[in-house]
This record gives structure tokens, sequence and C-alpha cells, in this order.
């Protein structure tokens, strides 16, 4: 299956709830392309669902590695640290998305 019909699967997963499916073919479309934002992202976002806060925030981690200046990378990163109680964490995170959101950059384009 291409990476795309994975990912979109997965998508279908999440859209009916079934999170444990929908984090498995992420993990495989990470596995597949390891530079795949949006799997990261999505990654992250359907283990925070399910309560697994410490591997949401490693693939937030992952995301914004991958795209140090993306604004939704860095909030979600936030939200991931204020479920797992590290507020210092969240803020620092979330003052990064506040930089970019202000048209600002968190790294340098190379």
């Amino acid at each position: 299956m291409a990476l795309e019909e994975l990912f979109d699967d997965a998508n279908g997963d999440l859209a009916v709830g079934d999170l444990e499916s929908a984090v498995e073919k992420y993990r495989q479309c990470v596995a597949e392309d390891p530079a795949f934002f949006d799997g990261w992202h999505a990654l992250g976002m359907a283990l925070m669902k399910i309560g697994r806060y410490e591997e949401a925030i490693a693939a937030g981690l992952k995301s914004v590695e991958l795209r140090p200046n993306d604004q939704l990378g860095w909030s979600s990163l936030s939200l991931f640290y204020v479920r797992n109680n590290q507020i210092q964490e969240a803020e620092a995170a979330g003052a990064k998305a506040r930089i970019l959101s202000w048209g600002g950059k968190v790294k340098k384009d190379s």
C-alpha cells in the first residue's frame, strides 16, 4: 500500500474512533518514511487521544525536529505537554508557536 493510502486509512480510522488502528497505521507511515511530518504529527495526536502522552510527546518532538518553523507542530507539542502535566515544557513550546504566529522563525532557514 502506498504511503498516501496508508495515511488516508489511518485518518479514516481516527475519524471513526478506531484510535489503536490509527496509531498502528501512523506508525507504519513513519517507519516507511521517517521524514513524514504529517505522519508524526497525526501519530502524536492519536496517541494523545488515547492517553499515551509520553509517546505523543516523542512524536511531537520528531515533528518539530522535521519542521522547526511549523506553528501547528509546536501548538500540538504544547498540548501534549499540558496533558502530561509538564507545564514548563508546554509553555516553552507554546511560546515558539506564538513566535511563529507573529511571522517569526524558531530556526533560521538553511
